[in-house]
């Protein structure tokens, strides 16, 4: 089976408030933690992730990313199994298991395209951190349903922030939580980049 580029969504939200909070708690750093994948559950791609594959690949992403300060992430997802550093938003600083998800501490950097990721957040935009990795698909029946099984042979890349969350019932937020607040000030994510970039 070829390999193809897997890329699989996890919702989160963050609230001014809780940026204001993790600002002042963390000397200036936006930190959130929250799920970043999760193994052994259908995704709304219709695929399941082994939990031995991505607790495989989260061990070699952690040692040979994570601790040497390079688990860079982007703004939006890019078709390439590169990280693009023009285009870098934010790191992983620490990933850990709880049961069946996989959970993760991301520091959103001062880059242009952090500083867009922030300024969606303070605008109470829901985005997604979003898997990237290579690898194959088999479809395989699980619990009476087809369903499409990755491969031993997927490669974990990066995790992108996104604007398309696909796992259920999974959230980032910020280290220091504060009251969940809804703003609908923009519909269309697209408006607010345009506004953000103006201001620059």
């Amino acid at each position: 089976m070829a390999k193809q580029l897997l890329v699989e969504y996890t919702t989160f939200e963050v609230t001014p408030q809780q940026i204001s909070e993790s600002l002042t708690q963390n000397n200036g750093r936006l930190i959130v933690n929250g799920v970043l994948q999760r193994a052994e559950a259908k995704n709304q791609n219709g695929r399941i992730y082994p939990k031995d594959t991505l607790m495989r690949e989260a061990g070699k992403y952690a040692e040979s990313f994570i601790s040497e300060k390079r688990a860079l992430g982007e703004l939006d997802h890019p078709d390439s199994s590169v990280v693009n550093l023009n285009n870098v938003s934010h790191n992983v600083l620490d990933m850990n298991w709880n049961g069946d998800d996989l959970v993760g501490t991301v520091e959103v950097l001062g880059t242009p395209s952090g500083n867009i990721l922030k300024e969606l957040f303070k605008a109470g935009i829901r985005l997604g951190i979003s898997s990237r990795g290579m690898g194959s698909v088999k479809e395989v029946m699980r619990e009476g349903d087809n369903t499409l099984e990755v491969q031993p042979d997927f490669e974990l890349i990066a995790f992108d922030f996104v604007s398309n969350p696909s796992t259920h019932g999974a959230f980032l937020s910020p280290v220091n939580e504060g009251k969940q607040i809804t703003i609908d000030k923009y519909q269309n994510v697209n408006i607010l980049i345009t506004d953000i970039i103006k201001e620059f």
